[in-house]
């Protein structure tokens, strides 16, 4: 019975992660700025990919993501203004928000500059 126990709650935090798939929406402040992105984010067990749209760098792919248990990271591959510059992406669920941070030192110069994402569930 123990045994079952265990490995019910072990589903049941795997069920749990799995519930990330979907569009979701969030804004950030950069340079005193507020800027919006879209996540679609596609879940196949650990494994998290998709896309990512914002006005100031189009659209990019999700790309070495993972889930564990309520922690997500990924990668972006982003271009503005003809350079590329991955953006390497670490948060945290709860519930249908997401906290995101990303380390945007590779953005103009901006010198281990981080910028906090808060996303909610669109649909």
């Amino acid at each position: 019975m123990k045994w079952l126990v265990i490995v019910a709650a072990a589903f049941a935090a795997v069920a749990s992660a799995a519930d990330i798939s979907g569009t979701w929406k969030g804004t950030a402040e950069m340079q005193g700025n507020a800027i919006a992105r879209t996540f679609v984010f596609k879940v196949d067990g650990s494994k998290l990919t998709g896309e990512t749209t914002s006005e100031m760098m189009g659209t990019s792919a999700i790309t070495d993501g993972k889930i564990d248990g309520d922690n997500i990271s990924f990668t972006v591959t982003a271009k503005f203004q003809d350079n590329e510059m991955k953006l390497n992406y670490k948060g945290k669920v709860s519930g249908d928000t997401i906290k995101l941070t990303v380390d945007f030192s590779g953005f103009g110069g901006g010198g281990g500059q981080t910028i906090e994402w808060t996303l909610k569930k669109a649909s």
